[in-house]
């Protein structure tokens, strides 16, 4: 071999080991995002599973939308960022109103008319001028002020699945009447839509409207393939409402059954957000729905923030509204605030950040691990529990307290309204008992004994990271009306007074019930068979949830019942509850407002979400209890109020519809260098109020990823190696003489 073939082997040698040296070295950054992340005002954060599911504000109904659907719309009112008890401040409204009350001769009422005299109450609420939409292709128009994407044909579409896609995009005026023409949609029959039962009690002419609708709907697709996705335009505006008009552009007049001092918390959620009817038209069009383009992905807001990216169970973002109007950040809160530097913002236009990115994380443990090292700016943007787990940590070892506080974690903890519990679905004629009173008593027996066999103060020191306080009733403390922590709020069936504290009654009980029920040992007296129940649970079984499902099934064994888990995913749970085909089931609730009445209507007949799509998983039905609520829901905070929640907490004590379950201790997961967090359950808005030391984060998250180089010095070692031995043994063959002879150097 040639001296020139020598030094292009070592050349191309070295090449090759500076190319590896650069290789593992920039493998080094162990950052899921993009180069320059750190430094970019940008929110990171995950979500559990999945995407949400409904970001359509009438269909929308989960938590974890929230992450979506608090930061695009806005409803007429929405909560003080800052302040607690709660209070309601206006978002698009110019002020929160006082309903105008009249009786049955249409008479004007004092503001304090007892509720069996109120015939009808009136909220005129004034809408904020100038407040746009955000920049979307529904509002776009032509020279000729005509729609440019309002008559697409079919196939024209293309392969566009994103609103972005399209070359022009227009905005217009937020007006009443898109308030007028979203309470309407709740009457529709092509989406869920889970409040409809409760708002078709209330706004005056809404059932009946659901029937028109009905068959309106139905006139349109006639003819047409029932599967196609593609269905003619629903236009709400034909369709009055005597309920729901707007006399005036900017005047909203909504008209109400009798009293229902609650509905002024319906108004600061996004089920009363306003959806323009450009927005339906365009997302109705043929082969919309095929590329995914609904307001289920693509919703259409006035809020700070806009979806620019949607990738089904991947990714979400989220960025700045570029239409928003900056309203200010709030000058004044609790004593508290100002010393924890929320209000250094006062008076300054928000949004702050400007951008929100949210990944889809199936496994804990990776994404506990990227809020450690600093990758998650909050942990789960729209979670309020995900501090609990650090400090369980926190107590169990010294040396991971220290890093934490090294690295200046912050895991607020607080009691919040929110509860876990296990229900029963009372349709199924096990759980149920059928039509007839002998089974339904057999029934709730077999309720009772599997009430008392579930221990939920075990299944807080099992579970200290997702335990909470064991519940006697559906209201926690800080909702008005709650007897939670005292002698007098005892559920009677699960626990005694003894020496002061509660006492879990004894498995005994439990069996006892049990074989009154009709099932001694855990078998059918009649036949012999052994009793298996099905547990219906709404996220897959995953080797962390695995524990919790295993504890669940093992409260059941104490009494010999045989318990068959059938977990899913939350979509697929959805559907199954609302054909009505579970039986046992698990379920959270998260207060939408600080009344009683929002924790009791989810065991309200008409609210079966089986039979009417509402949210009484259980599809509990009792007519003195539902009795009971509709006096409630008339009924100010009060000694007249709190005797009627006695009431009916006592009847489900009795019924055992649920297992009351847990209300869980609540800790948020966020790091340092975010600004002005005050984490509440009901307080979902909180994108445009939080900003970042982007500086901070630059900084910290250097020195917690600080690369380890010894493997790169050991590969470097090797590689030199080899090119030393290479280059030697390259040598050594240019001195060998055709008879292999080594001739002198």
């Amino acid at each position: 071999m040639s001296g020139w073939n020598v030094v292009v082997v070592v050349v191309v040698a070295r090449v090759a080991a500076m190319a590896a040296l650069a290789a593992l070295a920039s493998a080094c950054d162990n950052s899921p995002w993009p180069k320059g992340a750190a430094a970019s005002n940008t929110i990171y954060s995950a979500m559990i599973e999945n995407t949400p599911r409904h970001l359509d504000p009438t269909a929308s109904y989960w938590s974890n939308d929230t992450l979506v659907t608090y930061q695009v719309y806005e409803p007429p009112y929405g909560y003080h960022y800052l302040k607690r008890p709660f209070e309601l401040v206006p978002k698009t409204a110019e002020r929160v109103v006082t309903p105008t009350y009249l009786d049955k001769n249409g008479q004007r009422l004092p503001d304090d008319a007892p509720g069996d005299l109120v015939a009808e109450s009136v909220y005129d609420v004034p809408i904020k001028k100038g407040i746009l939409y955000q920049p979307h292709p529904a509002f776009a128009r032509d020279e000729q002020g005509r729609y440019r994407y309002h008559a697409m044909k079919p196939g024209e579409v293309g392969r566009r699945d994103s609103p972005l896609q399209f070359e022009h995009t227009g905005t217009r005026e937020l007006v009443a009447g898109d308030f007028v023409y979203a309470l309407k949609r709740h009457a529709t029959t092509r989406i869920t839509t889970p409040i409809y039962g409760v708002f078709a009690e209330y706004v005056i002419g809404l059932k009946d409207y659901g029937e028109l609708i009905k068959k309106e709907d139905a006139k349109l697709r006639e003819g047409l393939d029932p599967a196609s996705q593609d269905k003619p335009f629903l236009d709400f505006r034909r369709f009055p409402l005597a309920g729901a008009t707007a006399p005036e552009s900017h005047l909203l007049r909504i008209r109400l059954h009798g009293k229902y001092p609650q509905w002024k918390y319906w108004m600061q959620m996004t089920f009363m957000a306003p959806v323009p009817w450009e927005a339906d038209a365009f997302y109705a069009q043929p082969g919309m729905a095929e590329r995914g383009l609904t307001l289920d992905q693509w919703p259409v807001g006035t809020g700070p923030y806009m979806v620019t990216e949607f990738v089904k169970d991947r990714r979400i973002v989220m960025e700045r509204n570029p239409n928003y109007r900056g309203e200010p950040y709030p000058c004044d809160g609790m004593p508290e605030d100002k010393a924890a530097g929320r209000l250094a913002d006062c008076g300054k236009k928000t949004p702050f950040v400007d951008r929100i990115v949210s990944v889809v994380e199936r496994e804990g443990t990776p994404q506990k691990n990227k809020f450690r090292d600093g990758y998650y700016d909050l942990e789960v943007f729209e979670r309020t529990d995900t501090g609990v787990t650090y400090l369980v940590e926190m107590l169990d070892s010294d040396r991971v307290r220290a890093d934490y506080e090294r690295k200046g974690f912050n895991f607020p903890k607080y009691s919040d309204v929110n509860s876990y519990i296990i229900g029963f679905n009372m349709i199924d004629p096990v759980l149920g008992g059928g039509d007839t009173p002998e089974g339904r008593a057999r029934a709730r027996k077999l309720r009772q004994a599997i009430t008392i066999a579930i221990d939920w103060d075990e299944y807080s020191k099992i579970f200290p990271k997702k335990g909470g306080e064991t519940a006697m009733s559906p209201l926690p403390q800080g909702i008005p009306g709650s007897r939670e922590g005292t002698p007098e709020g005892i559920n009677p069936l699960t626990h005694k007074l003894a020496d002061g504290k509660f006492v879990r009654r004894p498995i005994e009980d439990a069996k006892k019930l049990l074989a009154e029920a009709g099932y001694p040992n855990g078998r059918d007296a009649k036949t012999g068979v052994p009793l298996v129940i099905n547990y219906d649970y709404y996220a897959p079984p995953t080797p962390e949830r695995k524990p919790e499902i295993d504890w669940v099934v093992r409260q059941f064994a104490k009494i010999d019942i045989q318990l068959e888990v059938r977990a899913t995913d939350n979509n697929q749970f959805q559907d199954k509850v609302r054909k009505g085909k579970h039986q046992v089931f698990w379920l959270g609730w998260n207060a939408d407002y600080p009344d009683a009445e929002n924790f009791m209507f989810l065991l309200y007949g008409p609210n079966s979400k089986s039979v009417s799509d509402g949210e009484n998983t259980a599809n509990y039905q009792n007519p003195e209890y539902d009795k009971l609520f509709v006096q409630l829901k008339m009924l100010d905070d009060g000694p007249a109020k709190q005797a009627v929640i006695d009431q009916m907490v006592k009847i489900l004590q009795d019924d055992a519809p649920w297992s009351m379950g847990f209300y869980p201790w609540a800790s948020l997961a966020v790091q340092s260098w975010v600004q002005n967090t005050k984490p509440a359950i009901l307080i979902r808005d909180h994108g445009r109020y939080l900003r970042l030391d982007t500086e901070a984060r630059v900084a910290r998250l250097a020195e917690w990823n600080k690369p380890v180089w010894w493997p790169v010095a050991a590969i470097a070692a090797l590689i030199a190696a080899i090119v030393f031995y290479t280059r030697h043994h390259l040598r050594r063959r240019e001195r060998l003489n055709a008879r292999g002879e080594l001739l002198p150097a």
